[in-house]
């Protein structure tokens, strides 16, 4: 039984999530061979304050992101 997890930064929309649990259970149906019921995603949103790239935080980093 997969189980496929994702992290992203709060702000997705409900539909947005549908979409992503869709297309990668798809994907995962298809590339594993697995049955669709047998798939589980997980999304996890984790605020950018908790995130870290290249020494610092995300939100120290907002002017490099915005361009």
């Amino acid at each position: 039984m997969p189980l496929i997890q994702v992290d992203v930064f709060p702000g997705k929309t409900t539909e947005q999530k549908r979409g992503f649990v869709r297309r990668v259970t798809e994907a995962a149906v298809e590339e594993f061979g697995v049955s669709e019921e047998s798939v589980i995603v997980l999304i996890r949103e984790t605020p950018e304050g908790n995130w870290g790239w290249r020494g610092e935080l995300f939100p120290d980093r907002a002017d490099e992101r915005s361009g």
